[in-house]
């Protein structure tokens, strides 16, 4: 579909797995950003599996040296950048009350310091190559309140608010920026969490149940909303905001 190169984070897992595969199916190259080196080096063994292309970096996103080396390394491979993903995310549960500054500050250093490094970075070489696009994953918990995750909540919220600041200040660059905001998904996390479980059956409702759709997404869902606005079948599209929760946020 797409001769791109793309920097996806957070894709040794889940949405950014999923995300990863679809775009290197897809005809991208593509860099596979995680802090996991098993489980990234698991998702870029897939993907030469099955014939495309891509390579591990190791980094920690809410650090800028990690970032700036991820930046020097997709140069050095394939001179040039045309798609981020800024997927890679960390969960933590507490009220305002309850969460300690340490959890706060670690949280809103991954979910929101991260997606803005890896911008600030990329965005510049972007330019020079005459523009890119970019897609930033929040959730549906940046869109509305959910109780006794305040962190989570507030660095989604975060991401959505950079988003569009950053999409009308590059848009004369030529560069798109959108934020997807995914519902409940089914990753390996939420799969275990059922597991672990008293009642994983009854667990496994609960967690669907309150979505219009009574199901929680897949991986693949999110995946294809974020080839969506990556591609160029979208090329109008610029601080624009996608839900794919189930119907979640409709209710």
């Amino acid at each position: 579909m797409f001769n791109k190169v793309a920097v996806i984070t957070g894709a040794g897992s889940g949405i950014g797995r999923a995300t990863a595969l679809l775009f290197a199916k897809k005809g991208a190259k593509v860099l596979v950003v995680d802090l996991d080196s098993k489980e990234g080096s698991k998702t870029v063994d897939s993907i030469e599996g099955h014939g495309g292309e891509a390579r591990l970096v190791v980094a920690d996103v809410s650090k800028a040296s990690n970032v700036q080396r991820m930046v020097k390394t997709i140069l050095e491979l394939y001179g040039r950048l045309d798609i981020l993903v800024n997927n890679a995310g960390i969960f933590t549960e507490g009220s305002v009350v309850e969460t300690v500054e340490e959890e706060w500050d670690r949280v809103l250093g991954v979910n929101l310091l991260g997606v803005f490094l890896c911008m600030k970075y990329c965005i510049p070489e972007m330019i020079k190559g005459g523009g890119g696009v970019i897609v930033n994953v929040g959730s549906e918990a940046g869109l509305v309140g959910i109780r006794n995750q305040v962190a989570y909540n507030v660095s989604k919220s975060g991401v959505i608010a950079l988003t569009k600041s950053t999409a009308l200040d590059f848009a004369e660059n030529n560069i798109r920026v959108n934020c997807l905001c995914p519902g409940r998904v089914l990753t390996p996390l939420v799969e275990k969490v059922i597991s672990d479980s008293e009642d994983p059956e009854a667990t496994r409702r609960i967690l669907s149940d309150d979505r219009p759709l009574k199901r929680m997404g897949t991986p693949e869902d999110i995946a294809a909303g974020i080839l969506f606005l990556a591609s160029d079948e979208t090329p109008y599209a610029t601080g624009t905001v996608l839900s794919i929760d189930g119907g979640y946020t409709a209710q």
